[in-house]
């Protein structure tokens, strides 16, 4: 089923006009390059904005708890970041649509944010990982305003806590803020900061250690064949087998009591 999401989501208009539903999510329909536009317009504005990029472990996270699925739902952008979302979307719906990554986007917003003047803050991680992250941006781009980074303790925070890092972040300046708690985590904290933290957040994730040099990337001919899952699960068998071979099953067999259901009833 494709939607007009038109309708304001929590009473704020939705960037991106059309989506359609994979599972429990709906994903934003458009361009990469209308992506990324979007982003940088809403930046220039000051508007407070969410974007998630689904893939399929977050789509199976959201298939699975209502309550998280709403959450990355409320976004202003819900991207297509893994390839079988893609497939997934031509499957279901006949339509093709671009991947849209964090890494990717994460490296291009940096080097739009560079060229237009935008400050960028890095929420998440720790601290080296941040401060390499920092110092690859201005490496690349000397021009970079970096308005701050956080790296917050691995535990709830308190109501003050919170407020305090809303505060430090909207008086930096900054107009884009990368969060890296990873996934649900960081889409939920999203979500509690719309309309708070007045700038475009976008959950990135492990965009970051692979920005900042800890973390490889796979090679091009991986990415394109959708097996980036297995590139990192040679690298980390023992924490990831198990994810994996659950997650990526009950993909599989979600998208095809999905397709079944559209098709026959």
């Amino acid at each position: 089923m494709i939607t007009d999401f038109s309708t304001p989501l929590n009473n704020t208009p939705a960037k991106s006009p059309e989506r359609a539903t994979i599972l429990s999510l709906h994903v934003s329909l458009g361009s990469y390059q209308s992506f990324q536009d979007a982003l940088i317009d809403a930046a220039h504005r000051g508007e407070s904005r969410t974007a998630c990029f689904a893939n399929v472990h977050m789509t199976v996270e959201a298939q699975r708890d209502p309550a998280f699925a709403q959450v990355v739902n409320s976004a202003d952008w819900v991207c297509s970041d893994g390839l079988p979302l893609t497939w997934a979307m031509q499957l279901l719906h006949k339509r093709q649509q671009d991947r849209v990554t964090g890494p990717d986007t994460l490296n291009n917003m940096i080097k739009r944010a560079a060229e237009e003047g935008l400050p960028i803050f890095f929420y998440g991680s720790t601290p080296d990982v941040l401060a390499k992250a920092v110092a690859t941006c201005r490496d690349r781009y000397p021009s970079i305003l970096i308005a701050g980074t956080i790296a917050p303790p691995f535990r709830s925070l308190t109501p003050n806590e919170e407020e305090q890092i809303v505060d430090q972040i909207n008086r930096s300046g900054a107009r884009l803020v990368f969060v890296a708690l990873g996934c649900p985590k960081q889409e939920r904290w999203m979500a509690r900061m719309r309309g708070r933290v007045q700038a475009v957040m976008l959950g990135i994730g492990g965009g970051l250690p692979i920005l900042a040099g800890v973390q490889p990337r796979p090679p091009i001919w991986i990415q394109r064949l959708g097996m980036e899952w297995l590139y990192r699960l040679a690298l980390e068998p023992r924490r990831l087998f198990k994810r994996y071979a659950v997650t990526n099953s009950l993909y599989g067999w979600y998208v095809c009591q999905q397709w079944i259901t559209q098709r026959y009833y």
